[in-house]
């Protein structure tokens, strides 16, 4: 049964990239969305594009990045024309840079070295980025691939007990009306220890680079989406402009 039109978080811009109502007017409450696509399909581009549109109708975000600092950030904001920096003053949304690999990255205050290796669990004890309504991590595969736990169980042929916990922790944030937003390179994993995050996925969005005659076009395919508004356009072309952000070029529905 679809969802109220403002039971949804709705992501906005209404007047600019018609992306909200192409996605069926927003994303359910309680869901766990799933964007999966290669380096260069457009994962951050729409993972920053939610931030913003959700911060401008007023819903409190957390953004984790494993690629971007703060500085990075605010520039590419800028040049897509998704002004940042007030709804970062006004603490609309908490942007943390998780720089894997590096000795100053940080979910807590512990120092201790063996404590920065287990990305999953200080992901889960860092408690103050889940109090947001909607919390985006851009991307997921980095944390997983960098965690000395999750790779174990993985070369042991048990990625569904690695996958177990971190599943099981989301579920209980979203069970109080909370959102999860998880980008993804799937060429980065195997088909194994990304199972598990697809088959829970209320949302499973596929982003896809085609090749047409010479351009290579960006495209949305809509896999799942459970709990929809109004209907949800099953592909959905779309590009991404310097100075105006995301564009809106085709819809099909099947």
């Amino acid at each position: 049964m679809s969802l109220a039109q403002q039971d949804l978080y709705s992501i906005g811009l209404g007047e600019r990239d018609r992306l909200n109502k192409e996605l069926g007017g927003g994303l359910p409450p309680g869901s766990i969305v799933l964007i999966e696509g290669e380096y260069g399909a457009g994962k951050s581009a729409m993972s920053q594009r939610f931030s913003y549109g959700l911060c401008e109708e007023g819903t409190m975000v957390t953004l984790l990045s494993t690629e971007l600092t703060v500085g990075s950030f605010l520039e590419q904001m800028h040049s897509l024309d998704y002004g940042m920096v007030d709804h970062m003053l006004d603490e609309n949304i908490l942007y943390l840079h998780a720089a894997i690999g590096d000795s100053k990255n940080t979910f807590t205050m512990d120092d201790e070295e063996d404590d920065r290796k287990e990305l999953l669990r200080r992901l889960m004890e860092a408690e103050v980025m889940w109090d947001s309504d909607v919390v985006i991590i851009d991307t997921f595969d980095a944390i997983l691939r960098n965690d000395p736990k999750f790779e174990a169980l993985v070369r042991e042929n048990e990625e569904r007990q690695a996958a177990l916990e971190i599943i099981s922790f989301f579920r209980d944030i979203i069970s109080e009306g909370k959102v999860i937003i998880l980008t993804v390179d799937p060429t980065t994993l195997d088909e194994e220890a990304l199972g598990p995050f697809r088959s829970i996925a209320d949302v499973f969005i596929e982003l896809e680079m085609v090749e047409v005659g010479n351009e290579v076009r960006r495209q949305i395919n809509v896999l799942r989406f459970a709990g929809m508004g109004e209907q949800v356009g099953d592909t959905i072309g779309f590009s991404v402009r310097q100075g105006t952000g995301i564009v809106i070029e085709s819809r099909s529905v099947a």
